[in-house]
């Protein structure tokens, strides 16, 4: 009995190419990344090598070219130099043993220590907080930094640019950076940047993906930041955004979708903080060094009353200070812990984590909106409800059509030990590895209480989720979240 094979010489070169692919894919995939990643990758790179290649080459790298990784060590160093001598905590503060391991953690994996902060407020209201940094800006008398992802000019925000136009008229420098990404696919977007110009304001996109100029990446890696500083002595900075709280979309507005938000107002040293992560990035878009000075005392009515710690992260921290911020805060929680994230996509050592703090009897309290604005986050969080309620977790659903943008988690209110974390970072694997975030640790102060304040006002309109109600979804929901899960761990 004899066998013969018809195969044509492109068919044997595509099925070597395909081999070839598999092969040399195995051994790169993994390098540097979670185990639950590569898999994901190695699975659509071995079962659809012609797509999964060029998508991993477009979208799994989170290579950044030479220059701006030169660019951004260079910077973080002269950062580490001007705080070398500022200690870990200001000389007033007693935080206790445990709140200071966590501020050495924070200060080695990022270089910056815990200072002083004035709290001066905390804006949960949306069109009242863009009214405040609007107010802010025609106050300055030196110079403005603002960072943020989305940018629009729009009828809600036009009072901010117009703050801004009058103190470019009165000698003010105005500095923008925007996402490039975060701020171009909303509507006026070239309307704006040419308005911008016009009036003066210095402006640079973050991480501008154009690759006619040569300037191409990962598509995904964004700056996630949203910082407004003025004349380096008052500073906000929370979850909160430029734009219209519709975000202008057809479809958001059709919804009746309104976005969540809180943005923090300080001032004292924490503000310089601010400043000095400010300076890295503006220095990597636009080339030009904005002098870095030493956290300062000034403006702090108290000190050693209210303690914080500026956390970035983002691609170019390898460590991941964000993720660790958050494992660390989630095993020091003693009786009570609340977290409050429009997009929960755990990592699974953040997972391992919560569901641990339920097993040990800590009251896991978790918000997040019923329904996410978008479809792919949506499904792969809910994948993750019933091990989470199964663990004991309690989930409560902001009502639709609101979005609960805001940010936060905290760690035993009412106890000595009470500890939080607000700011930019969601608690998802995007946040985590792709995003620049900016996060502060709340050591102590008046800033815990507002928090936790704000916690039940947002719990108080939610729905809680029960694991019985949950058990009840249809076969394709399940499916469909399982499917969005895999997709998420694609980094």
């Amino acid at each position: 009995m004899s066998f013969s094979l018809d195969i044509s010489y492109w068919q044997l070169v595509a099925m070597l190419v395909d081999y070839a692919i598999k092969f040399v894919m195995i051994g790169i995939v993994p390098s540097n990344r979670r185990p639950s990643a590569a898999n994901a990758w190695l699975l659509l790179i071995l079962l659809l090598p012609f797509i999964g290649l060029p998508l991993y080459l477009l979208m799994g790298s989170n290579f950044f070219n030479r220059r701006r990784h030169r660019i951004q060590q260079r910077v973080r160093a002269e950062i580490d130099n001007v705080h070398t001598d500022i200690p870990d905590l200001p000389p007033d503060a007693n935080l206790g043993a445990d709140k200071e391991a966590i501020v050495r953690l924070h200060r080695a994996l990022t270089g910056f220590p815990a200072v002083d902060a004035n709290l001066r407020h905390v804006w949960s209201d949306y069109e009242l907080a863009i009214r405040r940094i609007a107010q802010l800006i025609d106050a300055s008398e030196n110079y403005v930094d603002v960072e943020i992802y989305a940018v629009a000019w729009d009828d809600t925000t036009g009072i901010v640019f117009e703050a801004m136009e009058r103190a470019v008229a009165r000698g003010v420098h105005v500095r923008l950076l925007l996402d490039h990404i975060g701020s171009q696919k909303y509507p006026g977007y070239r309307r704006m940047t040419r308005k911008l110009t016009r009036a003066g304001i210095d402006w640079y996109l973050m991480l501008p993906l154009q690759p006619w100029r040569g300037r191409f990446r990962r598509p995904d890696l964004r700056n996630h930041r949203k910082v407004v500083i003025v004349d380096g002595h008052i500073a906000m900075m929370g979850s909160l955004n430029l734009i219209d709280r519709s975000y202008l979309m057809r479809n958001h507005r059709r919804a009746g979708r309104q976005w969540i938000d809180v943005f923090i107002e300080f001032e004292g040293p924490i503000v310089t903080s601010l400043e000095s992560m400010f300076a890295v990035d503006w220095y990597t878009e636009s080339g030009e060094a904005i002098e870095l000075l030493p956290p300062r005392r000034l403006g702090v009515d108290k000190p050693g009353e209210h303690i914080v710690q500026l956390i970035p992260s983002g691609p170019g921290y390898e460590t991941e200070p964000n993720l660790r911020m958050f494992n660390t805060l989630i095993h020091h929680a003693r009786e009570r812990l609340i977290l409050c994230s429009p997009y929960f996509v755990p990592e699974d050592s953040l997972l391992e984590a919560v569901t641990t703090a339920c097993y040990r009897g800590v009251r896991v309290d978790l918000l997040v909106g019923e329904k996410a604005d978008q479809f792919m986050v949506n499904h792969a969080q809910s994948s993750y409800y019933e091990q989470l309620l199964r663990a004991g977790v309690h989930i409560w659903q902001f009502p639709a059509p609101y979005i609960l943008h805001t940010k936060f988690a905290l760690a035993d209110p009412g106890r000595d030990t009470f500890v939080g974390v607000v700011g930019s970072s969601n608690m998802d694997m995007r946040s985590f590895s792709l995003n620049y975030e900016s996060s502060l640790f709340v050591a102590s102060g008046s800033l815990l209480d507002d928090l936790y304040t704000l916690a039940r006002t947002y719990m108080n309109v939610s729905d809680e989720l029960t694991l019985e109600e949950w058990s009840r979804r249809p076969w394709h929901r399940r499916y469909i979240d399982n499917v969005m899960k895999l997709t998420s761990a694609l980094q």
